[in-house]
């Protein structure tokens, strides 16, 4: 298959994997008829995936990768650090091999040989490990940055914020002089702000608990720190405020240097799935009260109508006797009553369109009010 073109769009989720592109390796590789492929695969994030292999050398798999990295004034534009590749490399260093020089247009080329892949349920651990690939690209990055710090950097005018994108228009800031990552929060719906802000109200108050005290010290304040003068205006306009994590030594050391830096990349991610499921549950638990408060009024309206349908049966039955098993079976339908409540509405309005009477303005019409009567002029009568 060739030329053909597979876009992806996969949504800011807390998965280091790509969902597409595991996908399609794990139907390459149980694929017992070897083809040729040539798969483009787009995700989110102007993320690109480049998938080929040729029919006469079936074991191997070329991946070419093209993704925006954090900060440009760091890194160098088309390429990437030897300390990344060799984070690549190491995902599988019997498997995977990296291509020098790159495919043109992408900043990485790997060759996967999909025969040292172990069979059986490690085979869809290996290949995620693979398509985790990007994740590892940009989690390198921060962490060489935050390896790099230099408390000495402050003195010689190197503590200017870092400024990472890892979605698109959702930027945030690496303040090197404490080492203090600062994320500025938007959102469309003003829902969203209001549940945000209250969700990094209690964030902050129980980050200060002693239970975390291990933890990234967090803050919240709607407006953005003294660190960040000097940065753009719209980079610094927002309606959620400014979210602050504390960076120590201890945080990027050993193995929490990972988690460190996997929770830095997808706290926008992480707030977003937050501020959606408490709309969701509030909306869920809104609908369920407002059935609960239609069921009651129902039953109130159907009662009242079963007590004036037997007043009106008591009146009947006494005026009409006889007509007790007769009556019980006539019910007054909702269009009749309908109908009734318009017809008395429409008296009404007849009534106050009628002329309005006055006692005795007859006769007082008939008396001052009469038009005299003339004759010719040969005759003379007297006027009442």
């Amino acid at each position: 298959m060739r030329g053909r073109k597979f876009p992806g769009v996969r949504m800011a989720c807390l998965e280091r994997a790509s969902p597409a592109l595991k996908g399609i390796l794990l139907k390459r590789y149980r694929d017992s008829n070897f083809m040729e492929i040539d798969h483009h695969l787009y995700e989110f994030g102007s993320v690109e995936y480049h998938i080929q292999s040729s029919a006469s050398d079936t074991h191997y798999i070329y991946l070419s990768v093209s993704t925006p990295l954090l900060s440009q004034g760091v890194m160098r534009p088309y390429g990437i650090s030897q300390y990344t590749k060799q984070m690549v490399k190491g995902i599988r260093p019997d498997i995977v091999e990296i291509v020098e020089p790159a495919k043109e247009g992408y900043q990485l080329t790997l060759r996967l040989d999909f025969s040292e892949i172990p069979n059986g349920k490690d085979s869809v651990k290996v290949i995620a490990d693979i398509a985790a690939v990007q994740a590892v690209i940009l989690s390198s990055q921060l962490k060489e940055m935050l390896m790099n710090v230099n408390p000495q950097d402050a003195s010689q005018g190197m503590y200017k914020p870092l400024k990472l994108e890892y979605h698109p228009r959702e930027p945030f800031f690496i303040i090197r002089q404490k080492i203090i990552a600062v994320f500025p929060i938007r959102f469309k719906d003003k829902t969203d702000v209001i549940i945000a802000t209250a969700f990094f109200q209690e964030l902050t108050d129980v980050g200060s608990c002693e239970k975390w005290r291990k933890v990234p010290p967090c803050c919240w304040s709607p407006i953005p720190p003294p660190e960040l003068r000097g940065e753009t205006f719209e980079d610094l306009s927002t309606n959620g405020g400014f979210v602050s994590f504390e960076i120590t030594s201890r945080h990027v050391e050993g193995k929490r240097l990972d988690k460190t830096v996997w929770s830095l990349l997808n706290f926008y991610a992480y707030v977003k799935y937050h501020v959606k499921s408490t709309r969701s549950f509030i909306q869920r638990r809104m609908r369920k009260r407002l059935e609960g408060l239609v069921e009651v009024l129902g039953k109130r309206r159907n009662t009242e109508e079963e007590e004036k349908d037997e007043e009106e049966e008591k009146e009947g039955n006494h005026k009409v006797p006889g007509c007790m098993n007769m009556r019980k079976l006539i019910k007054i339908s909702k269009p009749k009553v309908l109908q009734r409540r318009y017809d008395a509405l429409s008296t009404k309005i007849k009534r106050i369109r009628w002329r309005i009477k006055i006692h005795g303005f007859g006769r007082f019409r008939r008396r001052w009010l009469k038009m005299p009567k003339f004759s010719s002029s040969m005759g003379y009568i007297r006027l009442e």
